[in-house]
């Protein structure tokens, strides 16, 4: 624990002027963000007498070892350093909201040559238009599916819609008439984007225009006597109907408005938020956060604001927003919000009619969704706090580990041996500083040596690391490159292994904890605690002790050592399971030197598979962009000199099957796989690794 005076910056040194302000720890972490409209009054509030702090703020000060401060001109610069530097550095110390769920939303893919409708999840794409979002992917599907008897727009996916184009036969909507089949050529691409135009249009509240209008056409087709017609629009004009009674009106004015309410205790609070446009609620979501700092109700609105538009744009900040408390002051945040919209947007409290009761149903829904979390929960942070003192007494630590890092080794009978490193701060997972190891100090199956393996370069790192910033330190630097160079790599990305946890777990009994420590003595490391958990019974290993600690079942610390391990096995068997899956896939184009994923994608949609490619002539191949005559020949040798294949059969039709079949199939056909000290466990850890997880968690 710090002493704030030790860190505190001299008299007059801290501007009068605005700015941002990061706190580090001892590891020249970034632990708080914060921005203020005068310097030196806000950070004077920091180093008052420790008793007078609010319990939150003490323990960061006392948590950090300085403080740092960037000037800027105005608030507003203020304001987007501090959310740009929240985003980078994701601090501990400030509000972080989650999602109490992936809120799902209705997307028109409008950069695509035929745009399609779909449900769509996570990170937001460029070119695409989102509507929502909503509480249940199936309500998306019943606005849609009403939605393409007037805007029959494409609804397939990729492969579909190239299989419908082959065969020149559309999909089952394309003959019920919801959808317009671009596919087989029944309208252009600029009649279907056309529709695609009008449906957005539909879904952001413009319905009056589309429905007079057919209204005048079914009356039009009446007086013509064109009965069928005038029935289909009368149905037409249903759909759309039914389509808005899905979604209420209430704000009579037709308003564009995000409406924000919040609901907190001492200890976390909850935020929802009405998204209204044309007058009705098209989307609904909520978030909340532990406050782990000293934080008012108008902080968090301002929080919530950052992170709800922070990447928005457009008409994507409505003109209205509509708050229980205005951030203090008001001003550096409004302005913000009329810059990302381009137009002016007001910020306000309602305070009568219509907007005012909306406000209290939003209200009502935050509180509810508080109780629900609480209840799931079981006041986590309380648990979480009670789980690592548990392991620290149990382990006889100086202090509750912090961060806790686990290894897990996984392989295939001795084949393609892989190690995880999962990291847990605070008792909750940090996907963005897992790491994946490949064994390449030797073969074969030895899950000791490989634990040693894997310990000994995860430390070297750390120590490499260490002895970069002690010379950088040496080395005479103005305090904004010195900084730099402490927090990131050559390449100018963050270091991977910078920080070290007070509490190292292994994925295994007595000798994979003795050779975890042993690396660390080789490596003269002995601040860092070691310890093990055996699957079998689930019993705690210490070095250089005969007998495990053995925690109670309804203990707190070994129910969180126990997800910490499970979640080190889990990133382990997927990565093992790529790496296999990759090996199993290996063909001739692999062994061509300078043929990468690109040009091998380009061949095989070129010639449409395998076996096409390898009875092609040079002058054939050549004929793929990016693939040079010398570049064919390669090719060519390397499928001659590939020992060829026996044929495979499907033994269910007797059917001799494709090379491309073949490669898909075979990795289902394989033998089961085998993690250190749980055999039989990989059977029950099949869940996959998400895309941005496996690009967070690269091996070193």
């Amino acid at each position: 624990m710090a002493d704030p005076s030790s860190y505190r910056p001299k008299p007059g040194q801290i501007p009068d002027s605005p700015g941002v302000y990061r706190f580090r720890d001892e590891h020249r972490r970034v632990i708080y963000v914060g921005k203020a409209k005068s310097l030196r009054q806000r950070l004077a509030n920091y180093f008052q007498d420790l008793a007078n702090l609010h319990p939150r703020t003490r323990t960061m000060v006392t948590t950090a070892a300085s403080v740092e401060w960037t000037v800027v001109s105005t608030e507003v610069e203020a304001l987007q350093l501090e959310y740009s530097w929240i985003k980078e550095y994701d601090p501990r110390f400030n509000v972080k909201y989650r999602d109490d769920k992936s809120y799902p939303y209705l997307a028109v893919t409008m950069n695509e040559e035929f745009p399609r409708v779909q449900v769509m999840r996570g990170q937001k794409k460029k070119g695409v238009r989102y509507f929502g979002p909503y509480t249940h992917a199936w309500a998306i599907r019943d606005t849609v599916d009403l939605l393409l008897r007037v805007f029959p727009v494409r609804t397939c996916s990729a492969g579909v819609f190239k299989n419908a184009a082959r065969t020149g036969r559309p999909c089952l909507l394309g003959y019920i008439g919801k959808c317009s089949a671009p596919c087989v050529d029944r309208v252009t691409p600029d009649e279907h984007h056309e529709l695609a135009d009008e449906f957005c249009d539909f879904m952001a509240g413009r319905t009056g225009t589309y429905i007079r209008r057919l209204e005048k056409e079914m009356q039009a087709a009446a007086e013509e006597m064109e009965y069928e017609r005038a029935g289909r629009l009368r149905d037409d004009i249903e759909a759309l109907k039914k389509a808005m009674e899905k979604s209420a009106v209430v704000l009579a004015d037709a308003t564009d408005a995000d409406l924000i309410a919040l609901a907190e205790d001492e200890l976390e609070a909850a935020v929802q938020i009405f998204h209204v446009r044309g007058g009705r609620v098209r989307g609904q979501r909520g978030w909340v956060t532990d406050k782990v700092e000293a934080v008012t109700s108008g902080d968090l609105v301002e929080h919530a604001l950052q992170q709800l538009y922070g990447e928005e744009s457009g008409d994507a900040v409505p003109k209205e927003v509509l708050v229980p408390a205005l951030p203090e002051p008001v001003e550096p945040i409004q302005a913000w919000l009329t810059e990302r919209r381009g137009s002016i947007v007001s910020l306000r409290i309602p305070q009568r009619g219509d907007k005012k009761a909306l406000m209290e149903t939003v209200h009502r829904n935050a509180q509810q969704a508080l109780v629900l979390h609480k209840t799931r929960r079981a006041s986590d942070l309380t648990t979480r706090s009670r789980a690592l003192e548990e392991i620290a007494e149990a382990l006889d630590l100086g202090s509750a580990p912090l961060r806790i890092e686990c290894y897990d080794i996984s392989h295939l009978q001795g084949d393609d041996v892989v190690a995880s490193m999962v990291v847990f701060e605070d008792g909750l997972a940090r996907k963005s500083e897992y790491r994946r190891f490949q064994i390449k100090g030797f073969e074969g199956q030895d899950d000791v040596r490989s634990m040693h393996e894997v310990i000994t370069r995860r430390f070297k790192r750390y120590l490499a690391a260490q002895e970069k910033s002690a010379d950088w330190s040496d080395a005479e630097l103005d305090d904004e490159t010195e900084q730099e160079m402490r927090l990131t790599e050559d390449d100018g990305r963050p270091k991977k292994f910078a920080y070290p946890p007070q509490l190292v777990v292994v994925d295994g009994g007595q000798p994979q904890v003795a050779a975890a420590k042993r690396a660390l003595d080789e490596l003269g490391i002995d601040d860092i605690a070691v310890c093990g958990l055996a699957k079998r019974l689930e019993e705690v290993w210490v070095p250089d002790e005969d007998d495990p600690v053995v925690l109670p079942r309804t203990s707190e610390g070994l129910y969180l050592l126990q997800r910490v391990r499970d979640e080190a096995h889990r990133f382990a068997i997927t990565y093992q399971r790529t790496k296999r899956a990759k090996r199993f896939r290996a063909g001739p184009l692999d062994d061509v030197p300078g043929l990468g994923d690109a040009r091998k994608q380009a061949l095989i949609k070129h010639f449409g598979s395998v076996k096409r490619l390898r009875s092609a002539t040079i002058d054939q191949i050549c004929e793929v962009p990016g693939i040079g005559r010398k570049t064919a020949e390669t090719i060519v040798i390397a499928f001659a000199q590939a020992a060829p294949a026996a044929p495979a059969v499907n033994t269910a039709t007797g059917e001799i099957m494709e090379d491309d079949d073949r490669i898909a199939d075979r990795p289902d056909d394989r033998p089961e796989d085998h993690t250190t000290d749980h055999a039989t466990h990989a059977r029950t850890t099949e869940e996959p690794v998400g895309a941005s997880e496996e690009r967070r968690g690269q091996e070193p």
